[in-house]
């Protein structure tokens, strides 16, 4: 299957592992040939040889051996079979985290964080069924079956044809009832990951769900959707029970057959009894493997659901280029930025954002980017962040392609304060760290000192060592703002991005934060994201975008004097009592 050469493909450590687990798992159904054969020996020469149990030590002796070999050996293939499926949960674990790191939040803003974070823990998780249990079984359900047929054709080649033409019964009934298993539990799959989805929505939105006194509803509505996935759970047993019943039902009649004709051969004497007894004990063992296919089958589907979903993240390319290691090109001293005919249109082109920007930033200038709604301006802050790449057109660093630049390493070169600062689960400290964790504590006050930060921090139970939630829980708008500047100023970084950082904060806040961003534009070259017109005065030209084109560009009074699209936005915002 393509999914089995995918779960081991980078993983050699997973496939000897797997190779080890079958290898003992055959062993063990040969030591299990090896016993029925000592059993039918010492039952034959007991009662009907007479011999005493002075005569039968030593078959005795080696069937107690055979069974202790083969409870190690069994012993063994489970404990291989769980070291592949911890190997390849691990590596798959990594690999999906590092992707969606490489992904950005370009293509994570197009998917829903419940869904991701399900597949990332369930998805996963469900995969050690399917590797540590369906997998092997696989091998063992085929090879263990021809070993006992090699046993057996020398000795009666009638069982042998009996049992080898009964045999595909089993399988053709598993793959019958597993179709319909397998759509079941993709659907059942489906309906999980959406309901993680929508369950983790509610609650980062349950604070304004109660302010809107809407959040009863929700009960209602994670109820419904709930026992819509126990009815498709439920569904999905009922499928797996019913294969039970016929796969059990299959190898008993199998079984009947064999001993029934086995029976009236010995009764005419057509078969000796110790060969008669060898075959009889041997044709359940023969269809066991089988039968435990068709269970772990059920047990594992679910496993092939997440892993479609998993490699589907996986195999989706990056939307951001880097060369490989010895072909980047070394980072530049300064900051000098140039956009030259870049191109960028979201929905597979559908929703242009940029057509053919020309923008130049020289090195320490603070340049103020303003436009309507759809403009690009946050487009133009993802393409310097690297989250996205120009689909034509190039973007320079001092007269470098940035796209020759090794992407992790021209991050480090920047600092990005958003608009809504994402904070983690964590304490104050290490939030303040995350574009330097190494730094010292002292650095760390600095940082927050500097961003105004240092009283409310102080403040806090704890102070740097008090736990935020995720998204900054306990923690105002201003707070969390602050916060992110601090994380600026520790970086150090020599290119600032700020995206509106004084958004829906109260004056008084404002202020602060005003002030903190006036120190932390000191001596860099910075981009300003201007959603409204009060950052425009930290700025020393403001570029207006229209249309993903550059319309007009100076200083805030020559732009008032030339009119036109600066002058209207002026207007609004003026009304609006955002100027």
């Amino acid at each position: 299957m393509k999914v089995d050469r995918r779960l081991l493909a980078h993983a050699w450590e997973a496939r000897l592992a797997l190779i080890l687990t079958v290898g003992l798992g055959l062993l063990a159904g040969v030591a299990l040939v090896g016993q029925a054969y000592l059993l039918s020996q010492a039952v034959s020469r007991a009662f009907l040889d007479g011999q005493g149990l002075d005569r039968l030590h030593s078959l005795l002796a080696a069937f107690l051996g055979l069974s202790l070999a083969r409870g190690a050996l069994t012993w063994g293939s489970d404990t291989a079979a769980g070291r592949i499926a911890g190997r390849v949960k691990g590596e798959l674990r990594q690999r999906l985290a590092a992707h969606l790191v490489e992904l950005g939040p370009a293509y994570v803003r197009g998917e829903r964080s419940g869904e991701l974070t399900n597949t990332l823990v369930e998805g996963i998780e469900a995969l050690d069924a399917y590797v540590r249990q369906y997998l092997p079984q696989l091998a063992l359900a085929a090879l263990v079956p021809l070993t006992v047929l090699l046993f057996v054709f020398p000795l009666d080649w009638i069982s042998g044809l009996v049992l080898l033409f009964t045999a595909p019964l089993i399988p053709l009934f598993m793959v019958l009832i597993g179709n319909t298993a397998d759509a079941l539990t993709r659907r059942q799959w489906t309906a999980l990951s959406r309901l993680s989805a929508h369950f983790l929505d509610v609650l980062q939105g349950l604070a304004t769900l109660k302010l809107l006194g809407r959040s009863r509803e929700q009960v209602q509505d994670i109820a419904q959707v709930s026992d819509q996935f126990r009815q498709m759970t439920m569904g999905v047993l009922r499928v797996a029970f019913l294969s039970a019943l016929a796969l059990e039902l299959v190898a008993t009649i199998s079984t009947a057959i064999v001993a029934v004709q086995i029976g009236l051969r010995l009764l005419y004497g057509q078969l000796a009894f110790a060969d008669a007894f060898f075959v009889l004990l041997l044709a359940p063992e023969f269809y066991l493997p089988l039968r435990t296919l068709g269970t772990r089958f059920h047990a594992g589907m679910e496993g092939v659901a997440a892993a479609q979903r998993i490699f589907d993240i996986l195999e989706t390319p990056s939307l951001v280029s880097s060369p490989p290691a010895g072909r980047c090109q070394p980072l530049p001293s300064e900051m000098h930025l140039r956009f030259e005919g870049v191109h960028y249109a979201y929905d597979a082109g559908q929703r242009p954002a940029l057509r053919g920007l020309d923008l130049e930033i020289a090195p320490g200038e603070k340049v103020a980017l303003v436009g309507p709604s759809g403009a690009g301006k946050s487009t133009v802050a993802y393409l310097l962040l690297r989250f996205i790449e120009p689909q034509s057109g190039t973007i320079r660093v001092a007269g470098r392609a940035l796209r020759d630049l090794g992407a992790t390493a021209w991050r480090q070169r920047l600092a990005w304060v958003p608009q809504d600062p994402f904070l983690f689960q964590g304490t104050v400290a290490d939030n303040i760290r995350l574009g330097r964790p190494d730094a010292p504590f002292e650095r760390v006050r600095w940082a927050a000192r500097q961003a105004q930060a240092q009283a409310f921090i102080e403040a806090l139970p704890q102070g740097y060592d008090t736990p935020l939630g995720e998204r900054g829980f306990r923690l105002s708008g201003g707070e969390a703002q602050r916060i992110a500047l601090a994380r600026a100023f520790l970086k150090d970084a020599p290119l600032l991005i700020l995206d509106e950082a004084t958004a829906n904060l109260d004056p008084e806040v404002e202020d602060l934060v005003q002030g903190a961003i006036e120190r932390l534009l000191q001596g860099r070259t910075a981009l300003i994201i201007a959603h409204r017109l009060g950052t425009v005065r930290h700025a020393d030209r403001i570029v207006v975008l229209g249309e993903g084109r550059v319309l007009q560009q100076g200083t805030h009074d020559s732009l008032l004097r030339q009119g036109g699209l600066y002058q209207r936005l002026v207007g609004a915002a003026l009304q609006g009592g955002a100027a």
